[in-house]
């Protein structure tokens, strides 16, 4: 069983990295992108008012700064070549003294050099020159982007991680229909099905299991009732009620890796107008499993899905698009958008989750992870998805 990336992968990552590096002429980098870092070291942080970035020297060495308090961490858990840490911030002397130091130290300074920031950012208090009021070089070049195109297609690692995180969302969302009962409030519902479903998890995986991000949860996020009608809604503590319209969501972070499993559900009864645009939801998933192939675009796939909304007549209850990409990060790039024409490729792993909003009477919404394969798609979550399973 799979449970993190294997070490050799990241040493694989920072080769392609290095070798993107030599296409954009750049002779070192600088990143602040925590999911970045993270991509390329293993190291996963949480970034606070602190300070941490990631540089790669001129001789293709790569260094991570970071403060004294997580020095340990990052010598334990990430694979570079150089730990260097600063006492605190702000501290007596700031932490960008401390980086520019080691710019010059290790040669970056007077050199071409790529960033994905112009300088570390925290809304949790930060506040710090940018990289080039620290050095002089010959050029900054942009690097925005280029790590997060790596990130689209995925590695059989990647994907395996990313089946272990539908195997437990599954579970959640199991128990989140086990205990969604008419008269129980959201919180307590999501909260024992949640609870229930990591304990398993851990026993089940044991010491090796590092979700580096959340344990199984399964969740309604305030979608409940005429509330579901709003595709982003928030915790209310609401009551359910027969006949409510749920929108739920489950998962489960493996090595930082997400899925997304979504449901339209029912408490107890439906209405014909309730199946009415149920089956409209479930109908426009299906277009787009049926659109999704490699070598076409994405753009493509959405585009299919509004024209069904189209010739249904309900266009104007749509609210997003069709579904996004996913891996370390809930939502990635690229998106099923009208507006995205990359091309679909083999190894993609998306999010299928055309909805549906009625005001008055709810959401309705399913969302699969799929994987894109040579000829066609795999489906990674595979909890049922038709009306009769779904009524609690």
């Amino acid at each position: 069983m799979l449970l993190t990336i294997p070490m050799h992968e990241f040493k694989e990552r920072q080769n392609k990295f290095f070798e993107k590096m030599d296409e954009k002429n750049v002779d070192a980098a600088v990143l602040f992108a925590v999911t970045d870092i993270f991509y390329l070291t293993g190291f996963h942080f949480h970034p606070t008012e602190r300070p941490i970035g990631l540089f790669v020297d001129p001789d293709k060495k790569v260094h991570i700064f970071l403060p004294q308090l997580e020095h340990e961490h990052a010598e334990e858990y990430s694979v570079v070549d150089h730990v260097h840490s600063y006492p605190e911030y702000p501290g007596i002397k700031h932490p960008m003294e401390y980086f520019k130091q080691l710019l010059k130290e290790y040669g970056v300074e007077g050199k071409t050099v790529g960033y994905d920031a112009i300088g570390y950012g925290s809304s949790q208090g930060y506040r710090g020159p940018s990289v080039d009021k620290l050095i002089d070089v010959k050029e900054f070049v942009s690097l925005a982007g280029v790590i997060e195109e790596f990130r689209f297609v995925k590695s059989d690692s990647e994907i395996e991680l990313i089946k272990e995180s539908c195997r437990w969302g599954n579970l959640a969302h199991r128990l989140l229909q086990k205990y969604t009962k008419e008269g129980l409030s959201e919180i307590e519902i999501t909260s024992k099905a949640s609870m229930e479903a990591t304990m398993a998890m851990i026993e089940t995986l044991g010491p090796d299991y590092k979700p580096h991000g959340q344990t199984a949860y399964a969740i309604f996020r305030g979608q409940i009732g005429p509330e579901s009608a709003f595709p982003h809604a928030v915790t209310q503590n609401a009551i359910l009620q027969k006949g409510d319209t749920l929108v739920t969501g489950a998962a489960a972070d493996v090595f930082g890796y997400k899925s997304e499993l979504e449901r339209t559900m029912f408490v107890g009864e439906y209405t014909k107008d309730q199946e009415k645009y149920f089956n409209y939801m479930y109908e426009a998933q299906d277009v787009a499993f049926d659109a999704i192939k490699a070598g076409t675009s994405y753009a493509s796939v959405e585009q299919q899905v509004q024209n069904y909304f189209k010739e249904q007549g309900i266009t104007e209850l749509t609210r997003h698009h069709t579904g996004h990409n996913i891996g370390l990060l809930g939502h990635e790039a690229p998106f099923f958008d009208l507006g995205d024409d990359t091309e679909i490729k083999a190894g993609m792993v998306v999010t299928v989750e055309p909805g549906i909003y009625v005001p008055g009477l709810g959401g309705f919404r399913h969302s699969d992870t799929v994987l894109v394969t040579e000829d066609g798609i795999e489906m990674l979550t595979y909890y049922p998805r038709d009306l009769a399973s779904l009524i609690c």
